[in-house]
């Protein structure tokens, strides 16, 4: 059984959702341990969105925040090759006694960019942190072909740990931490021949690695935010073919879909839908088709679904229901910094 039309935006359900999710996540969520930190983002995040982050302490979530940082002891530790960001748990920053296990005490992009996000969001003054170890440890993780390892102990590459990086370096305000022309490449190197781009050079054109791909450029000053205005500009991605791949993606039922032949889903409405934002062309969709959906799919337990007949909500489509209909100018929803994901008024 499907569940029931919510025809308005339930406002007081998500807040209530978000505030519990914030305070502590039901069990369902224990396999995601190593991604806390992350989760903790889409709550306060979302909370923020809402105009509610009364509803916690501030200065207890960025104490919690700075406690996964991981510091050098000594200066001469700077050379040790360790990335000194923010570990994404407990069991990701307290070592191991198995050897075998590399997975601890190791600082990840992502969650150094979902720490640096929630500091910036709950009012932390991100001068206080030591930047300089963080940005140079960073440096190291970025390759010979542009793309970033997201830890120092090794693993995949590609775009969204380009667009981690990008995002770091923008909310500190210090471009030490990249090559930005490598950066640059590899990012052009991902766009399709369909125009949207893949999470690694060669793969089918993804909703999520084409935002990564086209953010991290907008942050990186690579391109302008109206692109899409004038289309006999010289830029470094094919825009015409961008905008065409990302303005098929809205389909018959008002959501988007990540790819070609996918379901609609509620993320995608942000992913897909702030690249056209990025680029000028956000007008250009249908905005009460959009809405109307995602107001379909929203829980009555508060939160967001990620398909349109789900029934129950999780707080990653929760947080991005929100950011899409930020983008939508939903009455009673915070102003949102697109490229960083990030309520603007945090800024």
């Amino acid at each position: 059984m499907g569940k029931p039309e919510l025809a308005e935006f339930a406002r007081d359900r998500h807040v209530l959702f978000l505030e519990v999710m914030a305070s502590e996540l039901p069990p369902d969520y224990a396999p995601q341990e190593v991604n806390h930190l992350t989760l903790a983002y889409f709550a306060v995040a979302g909370l923020s969105l809402l105009r509610e982050l009364d509803r916690v302490n501030k200065d207890q979530i960025a104490k919690w925040i700075l406690s996964f940082q991981v510091l050098p002891e000594t200066d001469s530790e700077l050379d040790n090759e360790q990335f000194y960001g923010f570990c994404g748990s407990r069991t990701t920053q307290f070592p191991s006694t198995d050897v075998k296990d590399p997975c601890h005490n190791v600082s990840h992009l992502a969650s150094t960019y979902s720490a640096l996000a929630v500091l910036k969001i709950v009012g932390y003054d991100l001068a206080s942190i030591d930047s300089k170890a963080l940005l140079s440890s960073m440096k190291r993780l970025q390759q010979s072909d542009g793309s970033f390892m997201p830890t120092h102990i090794g693993a995949e590459t590609d775009l969204r740990f380009v667009y981690c990086a990008a995002a770091i370096c923008s909310m500190f305000k210090d471009w030490t931490g990249i090559d930005k022309e490598k950066a640059k490449q590899y990012i052009l190197d991902c766009q399709s021949y369909d125009g949207g781009f893949g999470l690694v050079p060669g793969s089918e054109s993804h909703g999520g690695g084409t935002f990564c791909a086209v953010a991290a450029l907008c942050l990186m000053g690579f391109i302008q935010d109206d692109l899409a205005s004038n289309l006999r500009e010289p830029a470094p991605i094919d825009v015409r073919l961008l905008l065409e791949w990302c303005l098929q993606r809205q389909v018959a039922d008002g959501g988007f879909q990540g790819r070609r032949n996918k379901l609609s889903d509620t993320c995608y409405a942000f992913w897909i839908g702030g690249v056209l934002k990025i680029i000028g062309a956000y007008h250009l969709i249908d905005h009460d088709a959009l809405r109307s959906f995602l107001l379909s799919c929203q829980s009555p337990y508060g939160g967001f679904t990620k398909f349109l007949h789900d029934q129950f909500p999780d707080i990653y489509h929760s947080y991005y229901g929100l950011a899409a209909l930020s983008l939508l100018e939903e009455e009673g929803l915070e102003p949102l910094c697109t490229e960083l994901g990030i309520l603007s008024a945090a800024l």
